[in-house]
């Protein structure tokens, strides 16, 4: 007889107190609920029920083999469940967290996957602090630096690199440093909550390191304000990557020491461990694994 077909019958007899009424529980004849119970008996070798004419009850063989029974079931139930809900369309509201400069980046790509996924709605929360899915109840998270937090995936994805950036008015006025000894010179700009904002850890062309004091009369405490300070000719930016990037291909921003930049930081997609993704959460993850993952093409 079918494995499975018996392992629900036998829960089914044991929920439902004795043969009879699991048998009409199942719509079948009393007669092959008992066949079903004789056939597991038979291929385990062992006694499941105690059964008198006023009661049945459990043996200890029994009690073991209707717990692993229930698990069985269940993931049985779940891997059904799990299938259906991944072949269905992507729906319903994700909330991601995510870096503010690097998160500001992000708004085109997701508005493009929001339009491959019209029934997907995304709530975007931009937090410099390291992500805590479980407290700001996010579903996604781009986390820079090595995962803390327990029960959490980390994907990998590409590293987290800074560069710097002036605009061509102040460079005209300062000049172009050759070597990142020379921005001692300089205004940099620094972000005020960075525990060492006047020492910049530089590295170069080889993996050649250099460690420099800076001094700026501007700071702030977002990427994007620096940007725009940059814009407006006060100093030198030390900033992510992508949020400098249109301004450089546009020339309203230079680069300023190509080919050095802050130590990049390793950066993370990171979600709960979920027996159960749904089909939002998996279509999410693979878009942004496919745009920002390790192997992933450069964005332009």
């Amino acid at each position: 007889m079918n494995k499975l077909a018996g392992m629900e019958m036998f829960v089914r007899v044991v929920e439902c107190g004795s043969f009879a009424s699991a048998a009409e529980a199942s719509g079948v004849s009393a007669t092959m609920v008992a066949k079903h119970i004789a056939a597991i008996e038979q291929r385990l070798g062992a006694r499941l029920l105690h059964r008198t004419t006023r009661r049945q009850q459990l043996s200890d063989v029994g009690h073991l083999y209707y717990e692993r029974c229930k698990q069985a079931l269940a993931e049985v139930a779940l891997a059904d469940a799990s299938a259906s809900e991944l072949q269905a369309a992507p729906r319903g509201r994700l909330r991601l967290v995510a870096p503010v400069g690097f998160g500001s980046h992000m708004v085109p790509v997701l508005a493009e996957y929001m339009a491959s996924h019209p029934e997907v709605s995304m709530e975007l929360t931009l937090d410099n602090r390291a992500p805590s899915l479980a407290d700001g109840g996010f579903e996604l998270g781009i986390l820079v630096g090595e995962p803390t937090e327990p029960g959490v995936v980390a994907r990998p994805l590409r590293h987290y690199r800074r560069i710097l950036a002036a605009s061509p008015a102040y460079l005209e006025r300062h000049g172009h440093p050759a070597h990142p000894d020379e921005l001692v010179h300089h205004q940099c700009l620094g972000l005020s909550y960075w525990r060492r904002s006047d020492r910049w850890r530089l590295v170069g062309p080889d993996g050649a390191t250099c460690t420099v004091s800076v001094r700026g009369r501007f700071t702030a405490n977002q990427g994007n304000a620096l940007r725009i300070a940059a814009l407006s000719g006060i100093g030198i930016a030390l900033q992510p990557e992508p949020l400098l990037a249109e301004d450089l291909a546009a020339g309203r921003l230079h680069p300023v020491l190509p080919g050095w930049s802050l130590t990049p930081s390793p950066m993370y997609l990171i979600y709960a461990q979920d027996r159960r993704p749904t089909a939002k959460l998996r279509s999410a993850i693979d878009f942004l694994l496919a745009r920002y993952g390790q192997h992933s093409p450069t964005p332009g």
